[in-house]
């Protein structure tokens, strides 16, 4: 790909940018769009043309928001403006080095979420620590079976906003599998939870910006791998959160 900017920060900017999706349809009575989602807009189209130069991405993405407004068919430019996104970034990523590939998984529907998570969980050896303020069954059922036999999951929630479904489904799991497949539940001080991680064998740590209960069912969703020194900071820091936590399960 001809750019002008380095495949990894166009990468990384990229994901950020699809990580904070206005909606592109919000028009208000006069057909016009918030300024906060033109201002998207413009960073969007100037990054596809960055990263891409001469290319038939940044033809169709300079096309698609010059008719979103202009026309009638907003909602198809709408798509076809996340369509050359999530295009640029995929292709961008294949010149990455294979260490920095897989920092954003960018997802508008829930299977494709599954596998970014399945991927995640699965290349864990020893533990999985799950992360969410407004963890549910869903942590249980389906996220804690992605990780392979004999892997520690630990799941650690809000006592303030933690959902009724969650203890219940996680007794069931202990009842059927036992040590196994080990699963622990604790719950953190009420309000003291704000991120939502996947953190795996102490060491790699991955950001959520929804909760599994609703990862990617509404909205494009993103997981972003944390960098080396970041995931340390996060490692440590949340392995003390637990350690504090009350365990419920």
């Amino acid at each position: 790909m001809n750019t002008t900017m380095s495949p990894q920060a166009a990468y990384h900017q990229l994901g950020t940018l699809l990580a904070d999706v206005p909606d592109l349809l919000g028009f208000d009575r006069d057909y016009k769009l918030p300024t906060t989602t033109i201002q998207w807009l413009a960073k969007a189209t100037a990054l596809v043309n960055a990263a891409t130069g001469i290319s038939p991405y940044r033809v169709r993405m300079d096309y698609a928001v010059q008719n979103l407004v202009a026309t009638l068919d907003a909602e198809r430019h709408a798509r076809e403006i996340i369509l050359v996104l999530n295009q640029v970034l995929a292709t961008l990523e294949i010149e990455l080095p294979a260490s920095a590939q897989g920092a954003f998984v960018t997802t508008g529907a829930s299977l494709d979420a599954y596998a970014a998570i399945s991927k995640i969980v699965g290349q864990a050896t020893k533990s999985v620590l799950i992360i969410d303020p407004y963890m549910d069954a869903t942590a249980v059922i389906e996220v804690a079976g992605l990780a392979s036999a004999g892997v520690d999951v630990q799941l650690l929630s809000d006592a303030k906003s933690v959902k009724p479904t969650l203890k219940p489904a996680a007794d069931k799991w202990v009842q059927q599998y036992g040590p196994t497949r080990p699963l622990e539940v604790r719950l953190a001080a009420a309000g003291s939870l704000h991120d939502r991680l996947i953190m795996t064998d102490s060491m790699d740590a991955w950001v959520l910006t929804q909760s599994l209960k609703d990862f990617a069912k509404r909205s494009p969703a993103t997981i972003q791998r944390a960098d080396a020194e970041l995931a340390v900071m996060k490692v440590q820091a949340f392995n003390a959160i637990w350690n504090g936590a009350v365990r419920v399960v």
